[in-house]
């Protein structure tokens, strides 16, 4: 995703990214031993590598 976004934009795709992260870790806790690990690590992975993308946006939009 190379979307020109603004600094405003990125901290709420940021915000959203960061609370899903929680919300599939408070799930994959409570699902525990119930066979959905493995899509919800997947889930976790992606949402992750989405946000770290993220920050690394805001910080060169930062930077100029």
């Amino acid at each position: 995703m190379q979307e020109n976004l603004s600094a405003s934009e990125l901290d709420g795709r940021i915000a959203v990214l960061r609370d899903n992260i929680r919300q599939l870790i408070e799930q994959a806790a409570a699902q525990s031993g119930t066979g959905d690990d493995d899509r919800t690590s997947e889930r976790i992975a992606t949402q992750s590598a989405e946000l770290e993308k993220l920050l690394e946006q805001r910080e060169v939009l930062r930077k100029h």
